[in-house]
Parts: C-alpha cells; sequence; structure tokens
C-alpha cells in the first residue's frame, strides 16, 4: 500500500539530516522535496497528479493545487508569516482545509533591521556612509536625539513587534502597544508564537500603555501618545490597507515621529507618505516594504529625505530556514497525533 505524501515546495534548501530525520520520525510519509520555489503557480505542476491525491500536508510559499487536485490535504504550512498572498486562493476561500503560518520564525532578524535602521538614519550612517565614498571628513551637525526615554509605537502586537519591542527597551525606549481586540487582563497579553527560545514579550508586559479599536478615533488616540517612532508590523488585510494616510501622518507630525514599515506596502498610503517626508513632517522612514513592489526606478519615494529602502529582505538570515521549519515539524507532529497545531490562520481575520 503506497503511503501518504507530504509535498514540500521549499524556497531554501533542506538539509539531508533533516529530511532523515523527517523520514525516521514520520515512517508513513512519503516527502517530495521540491527546492528553490518562491511561490510561482508553476511549482504546482513539478508535483505528478498521482502524487497530490496522496498529499495530506503540504509546506510552500505561496503555491497552492486546485481544491480537486488534493482530495486528502488536511494542512497548509506557509513559509511565511503573512497569509495575503493566498487569501483569495480556491484552497483557502472554498475550504476547511488547515493553513499555518510561519509566525515567530523571522522575529529576530526583522526587529534587527527595524532597530537599527532607526538608530542608523537618525545616526546620519547613510549619509556618513555616502561621504566616506567620497572620502569626505565632513561633520554632520544636526543634532541626534538621544533614544532613552522616548517611545515607540507598535501598530500590531504581533511576535514581530514584541521582539522590537524586548529590544527597544533594552535601549531605554519606551513601547505603547497597539492591537486590533482590547488586552485589558494579563490573561489576554500572553502570547504563544511559533517556537521562539527566549525572545519577544511572551507575557504581555514591556507595554507601558496598551490601545486597541477599530475606528479612526481609537487609532487617533494611539498615534498621538507622543510617538518619536511608529513600528507598522499589522498584517495586510482590507481593515489595514491605507491604515495610515494623511489624516494619520498627520497626528504623528505632532512629534515629527520615525516610521518604520517591516509588514506589508499597501498598508500605507505612499503618495502621502511621500508628501509628509517632502514636508518634514514626520522625521523619516525605514520601508522594508513599499506599494507598488517592487518600487519603480523614477518613483519619488527613492529620493525622500531621511528614508531608506530595502526591497524586502528584513526576515532573511541563516537562522530563518530552521526556525521555519521547526514549525512545520512541529505541526507535522501534531497532526499525526491528532492534536491541535500552532499558527493556525482565522480566516475570519486572514492572519
Amino acid at each position: 500500500m503506497s503511503k501518504q505524501k507530504v509535498v514540500i515546495l521549499s524556497p531554501f534548501p533542506i538539509s539531508e539530516e533533516a529530511r532523515e530525520r523527517w523520514r525516521r520520525k514520520f515512517p508513513n510519509f512519503d516527502f517530495i522535496f521540491h527546492l528553490k520555489t518562491w511561490g510561482e503557480p508553476r511549482a504546482v505542476e513539478t508535483v505528478p497528479d498521482e502524487d497530490w491525491k496522496k498529499t495530506v500536508a503540504l509546506f510552500t510559499p505561496s503555491a497552492l493545487p486546485a481544491p480537486e487536485q488534493v482530495p486528502k490535504l488536511q494542512f497548509v504550512q506557509l513559509s511565511s508569516a503573512g497569509a495575503n498572498m493566498i487569501i483569495n486562493h480556491p484552497l483557502y476561500k472554498d475550504t476547511n482545509i488547515t493553513f499555518t503560518s510561519a509566525k515567530g520564525a523571522y522575529d529576530p532578524q526583522i526587529a534587527e533591521w527595524a532597530v537599527s535602521t532607526f538608530i542608523g538614519v537618525r545616526h546620519h550612517l547613510y549619509r556618513y556612509h555616502e561621504q566616506q565614498k567620497q572620502r569626505l571628513w565632513n561633520r554632520i551637525l544636526d543634532p541626534v536625539p538621544s533614544s532613552v526615554g522616548q517611545t515607540v509605537g507598535i501598530l500590531g502586537y504581533g511576535s514581530i513587534g514584541r521582539q522590537v519591542a524586548r529590544v527597544s527597551q533594552a535601549l531605554g525606549i519606551k513601547v505603547h502597544a497597539y492591537t486590533l481586540h482590547p488586552k485589558n487582563t494579563p490573561e489576554s497579553r500572553r502570547s504563544e508564537s511559533g517556537l521562539a527560545d527566549n525572545l519577544g514579550d511572551p507575557e504581555g508586559t514591556i507595554p507601558e500603555k496598551w490601545y486597541s479599536g477599530t475606528t479612526k478615533e481609537e487609532l487617533h488616540e494611539f498615534l498621538g501618545s507622543d510617538l518619536d517612532w511608529l513600528l507598522i508590523s499589522v498584517p495586510l488585510t482590507a481593515k489595514t490597507k491605507h491604515l495610515i494616510a494623511r489624516e494619520e501622518l498627520q497626528v504623528l507630525s505632532k512629534k515629527r515621529a520615525f516610521i518604520s514599515n517591516i509588514a506589508r506596502g499597501p498598508i500605507v498610503q505612499t503618495d502621502d507618505l511621500v508628501e509628509a517626508l517632502e514636508n518634514g513632517s514626520i522625521a523619516g522612514a525605514a520601508l522594508d516594504v513599499t506599494d507598488p513592489e517592487p518600487l519603480p526606478k523614477e518613483h519619488p519615494l527613492w529620493n525622500a529625505p531621511n528614508t531608506i529602502i530595502t526591497p524586502h529582505i528584513s526576515a532573511f538570515s541563516t537562522a530563518a530556514p530552521d526556525r521555519v521549519l521547526r514549525i512545520f515539524e512541529y505541526n507535522l507532529e501534531q497532526l499525526v497525533a491528532g492534536k491541535k497545531l500552532i499558527n493556525i490562520i482565522d480566516r475570519k481575520e486572514n492572519y
């Protein structure tokens, strides 16, 4: 009798050690590996229909088969922390198959990116690097604000936001947190994210203030809470598209806040952001994501003052693949044992 199939459409290599461990741990599964696939739909075509018919678990960045191809599929493990790229696919939209994310796998490196770019812009490091290439010894006399005692507002206090909070606290930065739903009790402030070890703020004790809500008034109360730095770390959904636009930027101009976006580009209205950067009403921006993406060469955002742009790479690190695969392996164990998986994507919220 043929074994059930587990299909791996992986954007990164998987060691022979990991493969052998899975074969020993899951003797009733036949693993099918297709590496260096980044979610292209054609990646699905690399798996024969006969294998899809026997597939019970799928690991993928975003490439998904049609529902009729996978009658036995029980769960899909995304290699990403977000799910916005698959929410309109029939396999997600029209079935009850469990989808899980890699939430928790990318927290350390994204937090490092967020804090280092914020500090780097403030300390003029990117301007000094340009001077270095010209062999210029010129002091930039714009004063550098001390981070100690300043406040970061974390818009979306999930696993990434909690790790940014942890690092920020070590620098003496106060933390305000904003969530969709109220977190009024110690229990509601706790979070279990992936299989992270000694990271983030699992008990939710770091923020000095908590905010929540779905209205502009509630959002503006948070943005107006004397923020020096806004970190955007909410998922992209219908509710969060253009969540930060002209009105919100005007609220942030109260203290000329710095903006970091490590989430998704469309959460910010790009034209409004460019205007705020050019007129100096906000102090600057660090953007790992943009709208549109990739950013066209002629786009004015490239030349916005005090702005650093990177091409959606803040999650990249040598450790990330191992963390993602640990989550996948754990979920396979849970599947075999008939227990609840972790990082299940809520189809009502789409994250």
